[in-house]
């Protein structure tokens, strides 16, 4: 292999908070300290879908699946709820997750009479006229809501803070092979902030990175776990991260007791992603 060479990689993404999944951006992991709870807001509130429940007594965690489709289609979030946890802390690394929805200030009104917390009202994006507001789960998890047309992917973006945002944007297009979709400067207000994905913001699950000027480290707390991306090869896309300075904190290879094959890996910033077999994730989900 040539040294500016590296194997196929994945294009699907997954959210989830401790376990995971198919080729795109495809599972949000993250961890929640009442499970039912969650569930509840996320259905009421956001019209997400219960997918699936399982609760895992051995290892002490019960996990759901929620999202706006199938898991084998969409970009699914992964509830985490670990025995006798109750609070986790968020940090300051972790941003938002971004929901499309057709009318902001008609889902506020919602979630409001739902008891659930706003932090920013609708009105015009600072600098633009896109339509956005803020909202907070019962955990803490913020999410930016944003005004548009009717998409394939309501749950549309994660966004993380980094350090060297030109370092990461090398990092997520050699590596995983994601595709710089656009940048953004805001000097007036200090940070600049790049999209990446497997295919276009109206129609996939993007990651947006958010560099604010001068600010190289973060915490990261202990709540927001990992995303998960689908591959034809685990091996291979083992091999293209390494070669382009990833580190792999787990080898490539089956779980024990499931066999679905995944490797996980940290970004230069420390950012946790497990890349998961597609074969073996739609298995896993028969």
């Amino acid at each position: 292999m040539l040294p500016n060479q590296a194997p196929p990689l994945p294009q699907k993404m997954h959210l989830s908070g401790s376990k995971m999944t198919r080729d795109e951006c495809s599972t949000l992991f993250i961890a929640v300290g009442d499970i039912d709870r969650t569930i509840k807001f996320y259905t009421e509130c956001l019209g997400m879908k219960l997918l699936r429940k399982r609760d895992i007594p051995e290892e002490r965690y019960t996990n759901a699946f929620l999202g706006y489709g199938p898991e084998d289609s969409h970009f699914v979030i992964e509830l985490t709820y670990n025995y006798g946890v109750d609070k986790y802390d968020i940090g300051t690394a972790f941003g938002h997750f971004g929901i499309a929805v057709e009318d902001v200030a008609k889902t506020v009104e919602l979630i409001k009479a739902k008891g659930g917390k706003v932090t920013r009202e609708p009105g015009p994006v600072k600098g633009g006229s896109s339509v956005i507001a803020f909202i907070e789960d019962p955990d803490g998890y913020k999410f930016e809501l944003l005004e548009r047309d009717p998409t394939p992917e309501p749950l549309c973006q994660v966004m993380l803070r980094v350090g060297d945002l030109d370092r990461s944007i090398q990092f997520y297009e050699k590596a995983f092979g994601m595709e710089l979709l656009r940048t953004r400067d805001n000097p007036e207000y200090k940070y600049t902030i790049a999209m990446l994905g497997y295919g276009p913001e109206d129609k996939n699950a993007v990651l947006e990175l958010t560099y604010n000027y001068g600010v190289t480290e973060y915490d990261k707390g202990n709540a927001y776990a990992q995303i998960a991306i689908g591959t034809d090869d685990v091996y291979k896309t083992a091999e293209a991260i390494k070669l382009w300075g990833g580190k792999i904190t787990r080898e490539p290879g089956p779980l024990p007791g499931i066999n679905t094959k995944i490797t996980a890996v940290l970004d230069p910033d420390g950012w946790k992603t497990v890349f998961v077999d597609n074969v073996d994730f739609l298995k896993e989900l028969e």
